[in-house]
């Protein structure tokens, strides 16, 4: 089956800053909860785009820095926990999509096995992780149900995680909505289809804050990534979204 297609969606400042600091992550910041205003920021994505997965990293959930609580020794075998734990009566679930984290370090704590709400009924969290994940945080999925692929060695392979889950649940669109590592992780691994970004009527400044693509350096060179306009649209609350395709016609 061919990659799923691949859309990044955030929401950036007038100059591209997708936090108002580093190292806080957006759901945990009220100033940003206060910006946003009321409604549901999935919501025109989901009803637009239909992905069968959201993809985000584990720095959405967990701040830079921050130590999360110790887990116990594994009680599998390790070559058993390098294999991709796709428990049947997750699997077979009735779903509507996958919410998918890449956590190739083990550090986020889960709460949810399926989103809470209402409008989130039928999406399932799904991991990511890696041959370099700790054996204990793959042994903890496991008791916790939480199906997880290892796509990997050092770190995700996100190529390789969308082949996955085009061929092992059909997925035909995905929707990154992470950070700013996450989509510069994307965008030099060449899999980015589309850009949207919906700019909101503020500017952030700083020196660290994060912007919409956090990436290696370019070497003299190599050529930025050329994108093609789709559309502009002006939304409510001063804000405009614009949309890109990722320009593959050749130089």
């Amino acid at each position: 089956m061919a990659r799923p297609k691949v859309i990044t969606h955030n929401t950036a400042s007038v100059d591209g800053r997708i936090a108002l600091s580093p190292g806080i992550p957006l759901m945990f910041d009220p100033r940003w909860t206060s910006l946003a205003g009321e409604g549901d920021p999935y919501a025109r994505v989901l009803s637009e785009h239909r992905p069968g997965a959201l993809l985000e990293g584990s720095g959405s959930l967990v701040a830079d820095g921050a130590v999360p609580d110790a887990l116990p020794a594994a009680t599998e075998d390790g070559e058993i926990l390098l294999e991709d734990f796709l428990p049947e009566d997750a699997v077979a679930r009735a779903h509507r999509g996958w919410m998918t984290f890449a956590d190739s370090r083990g550090r986020v704590r889960w709460l949810y096995k399926e989103w809470p709400g209402e409008d989130w009924a039928g999406w399932h969290l799904l991991v990511l992780a890696a041959e370099r994940t700790p054996l204990e945080y793959l042994s903890y999925l496991r008791r916790e149900g939480i199906p997880y692929l290892i796509v990997g060695r050092e770190r995700v392979d996100l190529a390789a995680a969308l082949d996955r889950l085009g061929d092992r649940f059909g997925i035909t669109t995905v929707v990154s909505t992470g950070g700013a590592r996450l989509n510069g992780a994307l965008l030099r691994a060449g899999v980015v289809d589309e850009i949207e970004i919906e700019v909101a009527p503020w500017v952030t400044g700083g020196t660290t804050t994060p912007a919409l693509f956090t990436a290696p350096d370019l070497e003299p060179e190599e050529m930025p990534t050329r994108l093609r306009l789709l559309g502009i649209e002006q939304l409510p609350q001063e804000r405009v979204l614009l949309r890109y395709a990722v320009d593959r016609t050749p130089s």
